[in-house]
């Protein structure tokens, strides 16, 4: 199916591994430019040369600390000609109300709820300028199922689904499109640390880890690459009535609340 994104230019932030590197390859794959924003430079230079020579598209890299004074303007700058914004860089502490002081909680806060807040605002003026664009945002499926023992950033996730689903309200008459995913688990680096986590005290962390898999749909988490196929889609022309609402990728968790939420 051609998605008719040839071309169009996409600001990716926390690119440099995980689902942001996904996302990098999916919208190059689709012929798309890509600027990638991440703090590790090796990495978005490896990746940047790597998908030049897979897919023979224009990538061009930034690598900043956003949660750093000023940040956020510089890559709103960096983006200031893209028609998608890819809102995907930060992550917030697990842990109880007690265990996640309130210094963690702001500087959770700062880069994936303020961060993707102040980005957009920049981004959006951009693009209402220029006549239209999409706003993905990636939130977590942890926003659905309010966990205890994931308080701040279940909350900061449920925050962005408001977000999302305010702004995206109105967008579209102004050419614009805001949108949300909600993956749960996914298999990446971090999940398996956050699914390993405590596993030690059993003897055989690897077993414990395909035991926990079990549990979720089809006995495994999603792959990077289901999660990236849903955010080009839906930065597609073959969405273009889609607009302040949250798609939900985990396999069904969010309606079976006794499983573990997504991060």
């Amino acid at each position: 199916m051609d998605l008719g994104l040839n071309s169009k230019k996409v600001l990716i932030t926390g690119a440099s591994q995980g689902i942001g590197e996904g996302l990098a390859v999916a919208f190059a794959r689709e012929g798309c430019d890509l600027k990638l924003v991440a703090r590790d430079e090796s990495r978005l230079v490896a990746l940047a040369n790597s998908i030049h020579e897979r897919f023979k598209v224009s990538v061009d890299i930034l690598s900043i600390d956003m949660a750093r004074a000023g940040a956020i303007a510089e890559v709103a700058q960096f983006g200031h000609d893209v028609d998608v914004l890819v809102n995907n860089a930060g992550s917030i502490p697990a842990g109880t109300l007690w265990d996640v002081d309130e210094e963690r909680w702001r500087q959770g806060w700062e880069l994936k709820v303020f961060g993707y807040i102040n980005l957009t605002r920049l981004v959006y003026d951009a693009m209402r300028k220029r006549g239209g664009g999409v706003v993905l945002n990636n939130i977590g499926s942890g926003g659905e199922m309010f966990d205890y023992d994931y308080i701040a950033g279940t909350t900061g996730n449920a925050a962005l689904m408001a977000f999302t689903r305010a702004l995206g309200g109105r967008s579209l008459n102004e050419g614009i499109r805001v949108l949300g995913v909600n993956p749960g688990p996914v298999d990446t680096d971090r999940i398996r640390k956050v699914l390993k986590s405590g596993s030690e005290s059993a003897g055989d962390p690897a077993r414990d880890y395909a035991e926990k898999l079990k549990r979720y749909p089809l006995g495994r988490a999603a792959t990077v690459e289901e999660v990236a196929d849903l955010f080009v889609f839906l930065a597609s022309a073959k969405s273009s009535y889609t607009s302040g609402a949250v798609i939900t990728l985990d396999g069904g968790l969010a309606s079976n609340r006794s499983i573990s939420s997504g991060r």
